[in-house]
């Protein structure tokens, strides 16, 4: 979209971590941004994640594991996979495309886009984290993971992800690692039980704090000039062919040059009038806080039981789970007591009982993995959505792509693979 006239104002619905790199983005541009968000600050999926910015693991969700476990797993509340027998016509199709997608074949197509990501997120976070002429980067920065750790109770176990690690490598990717013994894990991370027998060092791996890093994000923009509007129910988007109104409840109203929807999980209902018919489902993860004995200095991965451990300082975030269902269904206690289940035999001094800051939220996942970015039928408004599991390690990424295309600058070469009109489930 070179050449374009730049707008003068945006809009953007949703203040996680896509709308507010949208946002950071765009006043590098001079654009006035407005967010807006119906809860506030990463009142979706963005603050209970697991902070993780790594490429080595950043694969598509549908892979063909999944489905050779049965289906018998899938409908087990306790399962890693957890997928609630539901009348959902919307939850049906995705399902379908998500079978299709795990196929061996289609998983490797969806490999190689993955690997051309690599490192070009990582360099996003570096980008705004730098003071630039519109003002102050992100001052909380991301982190060295030094190495990346992933643990493992057998080494058939160990085995499926250097097969990953394979395929990495042959659709065009790297991943530097080191094999590892329980001992050698263990002289690494003191907590990590005896159960554990094999593992793998993961290097040129970075994680955040999620809550503080968009916290601080938040603030950079607020410091640029940005305005962010909490409590703010979008209800309707109205494109008046030389600006865009964004409706709220109780009669709010603001009218701009350009909309950029990243709003989630809840990006279907609004998007589809617009022509983005690929549906948006949320994977629901789980996460909570506990305080070790001795606390982790490096993010863990348990593989096999899809366990994601990070250390936010004085505590230590536990995630996992996919749970395919409603965005807005409570949270469910077994979920969380599953984790609890799967994580308890690989670590040791932990009171699992103490848990604090209990979480679910609704990633937005695509039946084929691949997010939905860039301008829909109309030109004044573009969608931002569908990373699944990976919206904060491609948040600043989708930002930059979001921002070049509605200004008009050069856009990264990736954008062409996450097409938001494409056809599909």
């Amino acid at each position: 979209m070179a050449g374009m006239t730049a707008p003068d104002h945006v809009v953007v619905v949703g203040a996680g971590f896509i709308g507010l790199s949208t946002a950071w983005y765009l006043q590098d541009a001079g654009v006035k941004v407005t967010v807006v968000d119906r809860g506030g600050v990463a009142s979706g999926s963005s603050w209970g994640n697991a902070g993780w910015l790594t490429p080595a693991l950043t694969l598509p969700i549908a892979e063909p594991s999944i489905f050779s476990n049965g289906l018998k797993m899938m409908l087990d509340p306790t399962s890693p996979l957890y997928i609630p027998l539901s009348a959902d016509a919307k939850l049906l199709r995705f399902l379908i495309g998500f079978a299709w997608h795990s196929m061996p074949k289609r998983w490797e197509e969806a490999m190689r886009v993955f690997s051309e990501i690599g490192i070009t997120g990582l360099d996003a976070f570096d980008e705004i984290s730098q003071h630039t002429a519109a003002g102050p980067g992100v001052a909380e920065h991301s982190k060295a993971a030094d190495p990346f750790l992933t643990g493992f109770t057998s080494l058939k176990d160990r085995n499926a992800l250097l097969h990953e690690f394979e395929m990495i490598e042959k659709t065009g990717g790297t991943v530097d690692f080191e094999l590892l013994t329980g001992d050698q894990l263990r002289g690494i991370e003191p907590t990590l039980s005896d159960r554990v027998a094999a593992g793998v060092a993961i290097k040129n791996q970075r994680y955040i704090n999620p809550p503080k890093f968009i916290a601080s994000l938040a603030e950079s923009v607020v410091a640029r000039g940005g305005d962010i509007i909490g409590a703010f129910n979008v209800t309707d988007i109205r494109d008046n062919k030389n600006s865009v109104t964004v409706i709220g409840s109780e009669g709010r109203a603001i009218t701009a040059d350009h909309v950029v929807l990243a709003t989630g999980a809840w990006m279907t209902d609004m998007a589809q009038k617009f022509g983005v018919n690929v549906v948006v489902q949320a994977g629901r993860g789980y996460s909570f806080t506990v305080e070790p004995e001795h606390m982790p200095t490096h993010p863990i991965y348990f593989p096999t039981q899809r366990v994601a451990c990070t250390p936010l300082g004085d505590r230590f975030r536990i995630a996992g789970t996919m749970e395919f269902r409603d965005v807005n269904h409570k949270l469910e206690p077994k979920r969380i007591e599953a984790i609890v289940a799967a994580a308890t035999p690989v670590y040791k001094g932990i009171n699992w009982e103490n848990r604090k800051e209990e979480w679910v939220g609704g990633r937005p996942c695509t039946a084929d993995g691949l997010p939905l970015v860039g301008q829909t039928r109309s030109p004044r408004i573009s969608v931002g959505g569908g990373h699944g599991m990976w919206g904060v390690a491609l948040g600043p990424l989708t930002g930059k792509i979001l921002a070049a295309q509605i200004t008009g600058q050069e856009v990264p070469t990736i954008a062409r693979h996450f097409n938001p009109l494409r056809k599909g489930f």
